[in-house]
């Protein structure tokens, strides 16, 4: 029995020039992107000089933050109060020496992820209620529950602080936070996300005995990855930004957020790098929360838009 024959492969003719990964990478490019979407090279550096003068744009901001909150107390002179030199923390140790700030700092936290964890847990269960769930009235309930989102937010506040009130929960943490848990948009988005995934999985988990909350944890919760980070980044993101409700609700000291505190502080005649020290430690906890979820951010966000 003879051995198979390997076959080698064909080596480019001697008159045949030797193509580089660069020139190859260029070829396939060329091979997807459409004719129309090349552009010329000077279109090309055009648009990369937009991008990067609309990057500048927005990122010279949160320079000048920065910058102005490192600086000295001291009148401000632009353009050369945003050199980066001198710079000094005495704005920072000011805040973070103050006694209210560490407490408006705990408020905030306390309000933003019980918020966060209060809202992906019940937007979860409502989206896969109304998504795989059959019962009667289930369009009418979930069509109606989204129409909030068509109510002006202020028009509710005044009837819902009279409602909190008369049960006792201004300045309480439980009054802060339980009447920002019904988020419509949240289970609008987690309803269109649940529908998507196969009706073959709850059949099968069904069929092994699973109960519909060993469903729903073991199952729906695991695939909603993507949409949890997704959603829990802009959660946290509107409940820590939140001004209106924070300052109606927590009428003591004791119970200010971090932005109504600041706001409170320019009334007062700080300093402006003071001021600005709190905006910079107020943005830290943001951007750490997006960097922490950005891969499941970017999933989400693509997995939405593809189903949406």
């Amino acid at each position: 029995m003879t051995a198979p024959t390997v076959e080698k492969a064909p080596s480019p003719a001697p008159d045949q020039p030797v193509r580089t990964a660069r020139q190859l990478r260029r070829e396939a490019e060329r091979d997807v992107v459409p004719h129309a979407m090349r552009g010329t090279r000077g279109g090309r550096i055009v648009r990369g000089v937009l991008l990067t003068l609309a990057a500048l744009a927005t990122i010279f901001p949160f320079y000048a933050m920065v910058v102005l909150s490192l600086k000295p107390s001291a009148a401000v002179d632009f353009p050369g109060s945003l050199l980066p030199w001198p710079l000094t923390g005495e704005a920072y140790d000011t805040v973070m020496g103050a006694q209210d700030v560490p407490r408006w700092l705990l408020n905030t936290l306390v309000y933003s992820i019980v918020s966060v964890v209060g809202v992906l847990l019940l937007a979860s269960l409502a989206g896969y209620a109304f998504a795989k769930k059959r019962f009667p009235g289930r369009e009418a309930m979930f069509w109606s529950f989204l129409s909030m989102v068509m109510v002006p937010y202020h028009v509710t506040m005044i009837p819902t602080f009279a409602m909190i009130a008369k049960l006792g929960g201004v300045d309480t943490y439980w009054g802060l936070i339980v009447p920002t848990l019904a988020n419509a948009q949240a289970v609008f988005l987690m309803r269109q996300f649940i529908q998507g995934l196969p009706d073959e999985l709850f059949e099968a988990a069904r069929l092994d005995g699973c109960s519909e909350w060993q469903v729903f944890r073991r199952i729906v919760l695991p695939l909603l990855k993507p949409i949890l980070a997704t959603l829990g980044v802009f959660v946290f993101l509107w409940h820590w930004n939140d001004f209106l409700w924070p300052l109606v609700i927590g009428q003591s000291t004791d119970m200010r957020t971090l932005t109504v505190g600041i706001a409170s502080l320019q009334q007062q005649n700080v300093p402006l790098n003071v001021v600005l020290s709190g905006s910079v430690i107020a943005f830290v906890p943001i951007f750490a929360a997006y960097l922490v979820g950005q891969r499941y951010f970017t999933e989400g966000v693509t997995a939405s838009g593809i189903k949406g």
